[in-house]
């Protein structure tokens, strides 16, 4: 990792060994920053550093199957239920009773659930990119398949191990593409023919227009890590998405602690009206739009995005 990022402090939760990532004092408020997919804690690397200025205690996790944290080789244990149990594991190991949980893509799915099966281990939740959707009515992995067909990249990854073995085999490509300015409004996105806006695997690693918005040396702490690790344990995540969708069929879609939304304009994977109504689920629906912004919102817009985490914080989690 680059000199400016910290070491990893190393705990064991829920049977694994996870790093986390700390900054802020143990005693300040505790908040939970999650990545998404194909990512590591160090895409909050700026936010990691900015919220442990303000008081509070932060801690960043490589996740389940991430980085330096333990990869188990069975797909059932990258469900949801494990994932959410790994951060009240987290919690338990640095002594903390309850913290706000942001999560960015994957992480923010996995979040938005902790306040649903761990509500009383969260204090808050900033949903960055994604927002809170309710169970849906059908199999939402069977409706992407019928809506996409197999190729669409989550339904090609039930199928085979070939997009994993494409991502290996093309990772610089896959970091270059993932952090590209977008060419495209979303407007102009939809606007593409269906075959054009099918997002296959095939699609992340031929070549893409619009400007590099990592450095180099930002873009390599990615290519290293994942030329070391692959991806399949990543893509396991994606591999429990029917069942996820099964064994929480008893689960009541309610939030009470105070939210955050934090939207990006432009995300081709979010549409704009996705989570307008998120106030039917939650008590305390707050939204931020960052304008300009493709999918990785912390990354493309860090400072915005830590403003717009800090004045919240503030009102809500003060340190």
């Amino acid at each position: 990792m680059p000199a400016d990022f910290p070491e990893p402090t190393f705990i064991t939760t829920n049977g694994i060994r996870m790093a986390v990532y700390e900054a802020g004092p143990k005693d300040g408020p505790p908040v939970v920053l999650a990545h998404g997919w194909p990512e590591l804690a160090y895409a909050w690397r700026h936010q990691l550093k900015a919220l442990g200025e303000a008081g509070y205690h932060v801690m960043a996790p490589d996740q389940r199957g991430y980085g330096l944290t333990e990869k188990p080789c069975v797909v059932r244990h990258y469900d949801i239920h494990h994932l959410t149990a790994d951060m009240a594991g987290l919690l338990d190991a640095f002594g903390h009773d309850k913290a706000v949980f942001a999560g960015h893509d994957w992480g923010g799915i996995m979040v938005w659930q902790m306040a649903l099966l761990h509500p009383g281990r969260v204090a808050g939740v900033i949903g960055a990119g994604v927002p809170f959707f309710p169970r849906s009515r059908r199999d939402p992995e069977q409706v992407m398949r019928e809506a996409w067909g197999p190729d669409w990249y989550i339904c090609d990854f039930q199928d085979s191990r070939r997009a994993d073995e494409a991502m290996l085999t093309n990772v610089e490509a896959i970091f270059t593409n993932q952090f590209r300015k977008l060419t495209r409004t979303y407007a102009e996105y939809q606007a593409l023919p269906k075959e054009e806006r099918n997002r296959t695997i095939q699609k992340r690693i031929d070549p893409r227009p619009g400007r590099v918005f990592l450095s180099d040396a930002e873009r390599q702490v990615y290519i290293d890590t994942y030329r070391r690790t692959g991806f399949t344990s990543t893509i396991d995540w994606y591999r429990n998405w029917s069942w996820n969708w099964e064994s929480t069929a008893d689960v009541t879609q309610e939030i009470h602690v105070p939210c955050l939304y934090i939207q990006a304009a432009d995300d081709p994977a979010v549409p704009p009206g996705f989570g307008d109504d998120m106030a039917e689920y939650i008590d305390d629906i707050e939204r931020y739009r960052v304008e300009d912004c493709g999918h990785c919102i912390q990354q493309e817009h860090p400072e915005e995005v830590t403003r717009a985490m800090l004045d919240w914080l503030g009102r809500k989690y003060p340190a």
